[in-house]
């Protein structure tokens, strides 16, 4: 047995408790507890090894923990926090919440890229073989893409259009091309902007033989990954994109966070919704469909801004940090499960 096992399993504590069993018994209840802890026996398989019956040996494993001949440790890796990621899974009622901890030394900026490795390493146990993968615009899904190392087959679909078309090769486009090389899979990248001037424009790209063949496969991804922005300067892709006087008009709407060209109030209602009549981007109705739908955004500045989106109903599962998620726990009362999958508006 290695140092790890002694460990979690001490051979004969030191303690006034242990003391009170005899040394028969000790060595006794040690050897049970190795075969059911360690060998991964059941009681009953102990019990009749040891011709007692399971109820004794159920007695003797309940008293070795309390006596403390049994220390059971519950470790994961040290950059991931398990406890707030319980906490923050329960609280939003999503199907995955992992929770990073925060790089000490990096500044107070939005999605550290470390979200990115350890979405990558979701989506690798997410992910089945002939799964639909869907990747939307945004610099976290992008980091996601450029960490991946494992992917069963699948094929892979860009949701949204580019933030700057001239830049498609080194963003989502890439993302869709990366993620499709790791599982083998076909990619369907959209070489497109996300957002158009009018509605005419948006709707006869759309028609466009390329981006019509990605479009064919929204309604049949299974596992999408998205970003969050909130709705300021550099945090939010479509903040970016609009004039002042259109940021303006969004504002006034009570617009508090962004997801694939979608606008959210705070409480997870969508609103200003004609702005996707000129984006290139998955319907949220199609995304309320998704089966899974991993966000990946992080940082104490975007902590309202994925409350808003949560509530919405739209995400299943978050890929975060301990800055976001002290502030999202912090939060007033929890809201109604996201797993209902329910439009806030009702509609």
């Amino acid at each position: 047995m290695n140092s790890s096992e002694e460990n979690a399993v001490s051979g004969m504590s030191a303690g006034r408790s242990a003391m009170r069993m005899g040394p028969a018994e000790l060595v006794q209840a040690a050897a049970m507890a190795r075969r059911f802890y360690l060998e991964g026996k059941s009681k009953i398989q102990i019990a009749e090894e040891f011709g007692v019956s399971r109820f004794k040996v159920a007695r003797v494993l309940e008293t070795a923990l309390e006596r403390d001949l049994v220390r059971i440790e519950i470790r994961v890796p040290a950059e991931l926090d398990a406890e707030r990621s319980d906490a923050l899974r329960a609280r939003y009622g999503l199907r995955h919440a992992v929770v990073v901890e925060s790089p000490a030394d990096a500044e107070e900026t939005p999605d550290p890229e470390n979200l990115g490795e350890v979405a990558a390493d979701l989506l690798g146990e997410l992910v089945n073989e002939g799964d639909v993968l869907g990747l939307a615009w945004g610099r976290s899904t992008i980091h996601m893409a450029a960490a991946l190392n494992r992917l069963p087959p699948c094929t892979v679909v860009q949701l949204t259009g580019v933030y700057d078309a001239g830049t498609a090769e080194r963003g989502s486009v890439e993302a869709v091309r990366r993620a499709a090389q790791v599982s083998g899979g076909d990619a369907h990248p959209i070489y497109a902007p996300m957002l158009l001037p009018d509605v005419a424009t948006a709707a006869a790209l759309r028609n466009q033989t390329g981006i019509a063949r990605a479009f064919e496969y929204f309604d049949k991804v299974t596992v999408a990954c998205v970003s969050i922005g909130s709705w300021e300067p550099g945090i939010s892709t479509v903040h970016d994109m609009l004039s002042d006087e259109e940021r303006a008009h969004y504002a006034s709407l009570g617009v508090a966070a962004e997801m694939s060209a979608h606008l959210f109030d705070s409480e997870g209602r969508r609103v200003g919704r004609d702005l996707q009549e000129r984006c290139i981007t998955v319907r949220a109705d199609q995304l309320r469909r998704i089966p899974e739908v991993v966000a990946i955004a992080g940082g104490q500045r975007k902590a309202p801004a994925i409350d808003a989106v949560l509530r919405s109903g739209l995400v299943t599962s978050l890929v975060t940090d301990t800055s976001a998620a002290d502030a999202l726990l912090a939060g007033g009362p929890a809201p109604r499960p996201a797993l209902n999958r329910t439009d806030p508006d009702g509609t």
